[in-house]
């Protein structure tokens, strides 16, 4: 089974990552696996200097997901290159870098710093619901987003992939203004804002209030705006959000997704990511599949759900 995906600066052995901000930096989970098992990885968020985040509780259990508010916590752009890449690279897998900021300024410095380095693509990160400046406003405004895609892919030496928020009301208009300005892929999608509320302190469980819903309960949310941009949008996709299963990579597929990211799934099961890698080809074979390529866009064939309804 072919197993095997090309997307801009990335040639995929598989199409599963792990994705940003559930991984870290890949050490903790090198204990449990070797990370040359996936097709890539997405390191947490770089900033321009350390940010430590926002005060705890930080996190919520939710029924169906979780609920977190992290707030961007990393060791800044600086000891990012020289502690976690030259790890990193110690895996011949390739590294995704994902860039944040406050500004426009800050995302174009990082976009520089990370250039330098083996990275082998950015995903932009205008979409984090859990930051007072930058994250989101880029993420919800197609203006604003399209003029700070533009000011990194300026200064990247590596393809640029932005991660779009669903918090959005027209998700496709988001997609337009990233590929207007020259985005080479997408990742799709961030969290949902959300809150939970205890009822013996009568407050907010999360210090920041509000966090970003991730897990299964969202994942019929991306579906469908992955299928609504892949059908407008000519740009490869990354999907997340709420994958647990093999089938789950498959609907991600179906819906035009090329490669996919674990996020949540990692915290309850360490071996996910490596588990779905070795699952994937009987997944694949089970639904009549020859590749991953087979599955990229399927239920957009028109053609093939004639064939089933007249059988």
């Amino acid at each position: 089974m072919n197993t095997r995906v090309e997307l801009p600066g990335l040639n995929l052995k598989n199409p599963v990552m792990p994705a940003s901000g559930c991984f870290g930096f890949g050490r903790e989970f090198a204990q449990f696996y070797d990370l040359s098992h996936l097709g890539a990885v997405i390191m947490k968020a770089a900033t321009g200097g350390k940010r430590f985040g926002n005060v705890t509780p930080r996190v919520a259990e939710t029924s169906s997901g979780m609920l977190n508010a992290i707030g961007l916590q990393n060791p800044g752009v600086e000891g990012i290159i020289a502690k976690e890449i030259p790890f990193l690279e110690t895996y011949p897998t390739p590294i995704i870098a994902n860039v944040a900021g406050s500004t426009v300024e800050e995302y174009v410095s990082v976009a520089e710093k990370l250039s330098e380095t083996s990275v082998s693509a950015f995903e932009l990160n205008i979409s984090c619901p859990n930051v007072k400046e930058g994250g989101v406003q880029f993420g919800t405004d197609p203006f604003l987003a399209e003029n700070v895609v533009r000011e990194v892919k300026d200064v990247s030496d590596v393809p640029v992939y932005v991660k779009l928020s669903p918090n959005v009301a027209d998700i496709v208009s988001m997609a337009e203004a990233c590929a207007k300005a020259g985005a080479d892929g997408l990742s799709m999608i961030n969290t949902l804002t959300g809150m939970r509320i205890d009822p013996k302190t009568r407050r907010p469980i999360i210090a920041n209030k509000t966090g970003g819903l991730s897990g299964p309960a969202i994942k019929p949310v991306a579906i469908r705006m992955i299928y609504q941009v892949y059908e407008a949008v000519d740009l490869p996709i990354i999907g997340m959000g709420g994958i647990e299963t093999v089938d789950d990579i498959i609907e991600y597929l179906l819906a035009g997704a090329s490669a996919v990211a674990i996020g949540s799934a990692n915290f309850k099961n360490p071996l996910v990511c490596k588990e779905l890698i070795d699952q994937l080809p009987e997944g694949l074979k089970k639904y009549g599949f020859e590749s991953v390529n087979d599955a990229i866009g399927g239920a957009h064939d028109e053609t093939y759900s004639s064939s089933i309804s007249r059988s």
